[in-house]
């Protein structure tokens, strides 16, 4: 956690933004630790989202996590909007390992992250669960005990980070809403954004299979750099004409790495309007470069939110 992620919550909410989303990365030398920052973020703002995209289940123990997360989002108000998932590629070999956690015989470590979200799932859900001692250090409420603090709505804040359209309709199927990143498995051979767009009307699909009552909210994230300066060209003029990548994330699984969009905000507004996968969703998260400082990022997020969003419609 640094000040500097505070600050630039604090500037996103200044300038409109909806929501400061962070990613979580173990052995990396950046966040690994959400909890504390979104605490932080959650006090010195008011109104926009907080989140994470995403959380590493495999990590995770859920009861633990249970706690820290009904606590940030009371601190925020009930504005958590927690993206999990069964991580990305790795800095080290296996690293859940040294935090002490195993799959189950037979299991994999993304069943093992799985088994962990659905126990998470449950217990946000508030109901007891506990057999209380019959000689408590504090007086007890009758029945049996919850996790506390216990924060209503949560678990209808918790998002998955789906990297395939199995893992978005397992998702769906379980009330979680979505997150679809700038990285997938390669499924069709098709653009990602065509891909994305699928994987979001397969996750629609069974959601309404499903019966849930409220509507699922489902998020896109690409890298957007309107140009509008001269140092905005010399970082990312480069990447005007970029486009989706192919790669293996493992010996198995050939992914598609989306494209960033770099142009003068009309060029932008053009490309943006037939990326399917940002039309199909509801949210859009930008990935910023925040190693360059809050007050170039908020430059960043200032020209997106003036001359790009207002042209296509985004709030």
């Amino acid at each position: 956690m640094t000040v500097r992620d505070v600050d630039l919550a604090v500037a996103a909410e200044e300038l409109g933004a909806d929501g400061a989303y962070f990613r979580v990365h173990h052995f990396a030398r950046q966040l690994a630790s959400p909890f504390p920052l979104l605490s932080a973020i959650g006090a010195k703002t008011s109104r926009i989202e907080i989140g994470t995209g995403v959380i590493d289940m495999r990590y995770e123990n859920p009861m633990y996590f249970a706690e820290d997360a009904g606590a940030a989002d009371l601190i925020s108000g009930g504005r958590l909007q927690l993206g999990i998932s069964r991580g990305s590629p790795e800095q080290v070999i296996d690293g859940w390992r040294y935090f002490g956690y195993e799959p189950s015989e037979g299991d994999s470590d993304a069943d093992m992250a799985r088994k962990h979200t659905e126990v998470l799932l449950t217990v946000l859900q508030g109901r007891g669960f506990a057999e209380p001692n019959p000689r408590p250090m504090f007086p007890n409420p009758p029945g049996l005990l919850r996790v506390e603090p216990h924060s209503e709505g949560l678990r209808d804040r918790i998002w998955w980070g789906s990297g395939s359209n199995a893992t978005s309709v397992w998702a769906a199927k379980l009330g979680m809403n979505l997150q679809s990143s700038t990285l997938k498995d390669d499924e069709t051979g098709e653009p990602l954004h065509v891909q994305q767009r699928k994987q979001i009307e397969a996750y629609r699909q069974a959601w309404k299979d499903a019966g849930h009552r409220r509507r699922p909210r489902v998020s896109v994230s690409r890298s957007i750099f309107a140009l509008t300066s001269d140092l905005d060209r010399a970082y990312f003029g480069r990447n005007a004409d970029s486009g989706d990548h192919i790669g293996m994330i493992d010996e198995k699984t050939r992914a598609i790495f989306g494209r960033s969009y770099a142009a003068e905000p009309d060029v932008l507004v053009k490309q943006l309007a037939n990326d399917e996968a940002i039309q199909a969703a509801d949210t859009l998260l930008l990935t910023v470069p925040n190693q360059l400082g809050v007050d170039y990022n908020a430059h960043v997020l200032e020209n997106i939110l003036t001359h790009v969003a207002p042209e296509l419609g985004w709030r």
